[in-house]
């Protein structure tokens, strides 16, 4: 069986896309070059360091690429399997196949030949949206640094676009431990919560309809149905309690701040919270971070022809923006400061994207659109908002829902591993939540 352990040598070739042209760039031990553009694959403790710099050329994507013929093994009446990881959340997409050339595989990918499990994948927080395509020759890294639609304008300085790891399981070893030891290496400094976090969350009945006193019944009935212990669970309030914007209704229970309190249904979310709290449960609550505020001028907000559908867009703050980190930083201090314990944020992704994470494939986004600061990745933009929500948040548990895994990996205690389940269609919730707990198991 060849080796996926060759990914952690540099690559047989490295291209370049710069938006107008692909450079195939020329090798000299761990550097690659074209013109200002310089690629660098340096091994070090068992990773490959891949970064790119440039002064002036703009830069789209770079491509890697490993010779290794797996022609035998796809003839095999088994072949190989091969299961990847999602960008965001699953949508119960996830699965082992066989041997797909064309298929995007987000982060990481498992190849099981049925005896050993091999795993290559990127680190956790990269400067790059990085996906892997495998065929019958060789395996492909494909490391995204544009920013947003267009490509990202670097001005001379260096980014770190990847750590490459890899690991191959000792024969016998079953699949779904070698995956959870894999998830292990790629994530070395994971952020965990001190118990493990269960209870309830209103949406899935009430859909954005909820009131104050409707959610300290919940909280109630709640408790009584929890274990005893220490532990206590969560009652998170989702959407539904924000502020109006000119008093009108809330359009399906989604809008942004200003956050300085509740609506007429939610008077006073700092006593909602103590509310929670003296049922026996622990207070939790739902924000959209990047839902931008009824006043915020077109120059803070990210262009509406980036999503799949503008019309049915809402109006969205750009996450490059200090102010807009600032604010959302803010918001999420302001909600601990309430005393809520977990904070449940949604929509990042779709809403920087302007598609879901199915939608997404190679492509992420529509192209033509760029972030205010054009200098920096898309990841790196998105890092620096999962950071902002970090730091505002304090000791608060924290809870991604619409967030990118791989990216939120060490920021965030919890992170949602699939799309909405239902409280009205069961085939809703084996399809999104029995999948993607059994295929994002290995990431606990």
């Amino acid at each position: 069986m060849p080796s996926f352990l060759s990914v952690l040598n540099p690559p047989a070739s490295v291209t370049v896309t710069t938006g107008e042209e692909i450079l195939r760039l020329s090798q000299s031990g761990s550097l690659y070059t074209a013109r200002d553009v310089v690629v660098e694959t340096h091994p070090s403790g068992g990773e490959l360091v891949v970064s790119v710099g440039a002064e002036t050329t703009p830069l789209e994507r770079i491509h890697l690429r490993w010779p290794l013929d797996l022609t035998a093994e796809t003839a095999a009446p088994d072949g190989l399997r091969f299961l990847g990881d999602a960008w965001e959340r699953g949508y119960g997409d996830l699965e082992w196949r066989g041997l797909i050339p064309e298929r995007i595989m987000p982060w990481y990918f498992l190849a099981y030949d049925g005896r050993v499990t091999h795993g290559c994948g990127v680190k956790t927080q990269p400067g790059a949206m990085c996906f892997w395509m495998v065929d019958s020759r060789g395996v492909n890294l494909w490391l995204d640094v544009r920013n947003g639609g267009g490509p990202v304008e670097l001005g001379g300085r260096t980014l770190e676009a990847a750590r490459v790891a890899a690991r191959q399981s000792a024969p016998g070893e079953p699949p779904f431990a070698a995956a959870r030891e894999f998830c292990r290496l790629l994530c070395a400094n994971p952020r965990l919560p001190g118990q493990p976090v269960y209870g309830s969350n209103n949406w899935y009945y009430a859909y954005g309809e909820s009131s104050h006193n409707e959610i300290l019944e919940d909280a109630h009935l709640l408790v009584t149905l929890a274990p005893g212990g220490e532990n206590r669970p969560f009652m998170v309030i989702d959407a539904g309690w924000q502020p109006l914007s000119g008093g009108e209704r809330l359009e399906n229970g989604i809008c942004g701040g200003p956050y300085t309190g509740g609506n007429p249904r939610f008077p006073d979310m700092p006593a909602l919270a103590r509310g929670i709290r003296q049922t026996g449960a622990r207070p939790g609550i739902w924000i959209r971070p990047l839902a931008a505020y009824p006043d915020d001028p077109e120059s803070l907000l990210l262009p509406l022809k980036r999503a799949v559908d503008p019309s049915a867009m809402t109006k969205v703050a750009d996450p490059s923006i200090p102010e807009v980190l600032q604010r959302v930083e803010a918001d999420f201090h302001l909600l601990h400061e309430w005393g809520y314990e977990l904070i449940k944020h949604d929509w990042a992704t779709c809403d920087t994207f302007g598609r879901w994470g199915f939608q997404m494939g190679a492509a992420l986004t529509t192209p033509g659109w760029h972030f205010n600061d054009r200098s920096r990745t898309t990841a790196e933009i998105t890092l620096d908002l999962y950071r902002a929500i970090r730091r505002g948040a304090g000791d608060s548990l924290v809870i991604g829902c619409n967030t990118i895994g791989h990216l939120g990996a060490g920021l965030f205690e919890l992170q949602r591993n699939g799309d909405d389940t239902s409280g009205r269609e069961w085939e809703r919730t084996r399809k999104y939540g029995i999948n993607s707990l059994a295929f994002r198991a290995p990431q606990h």
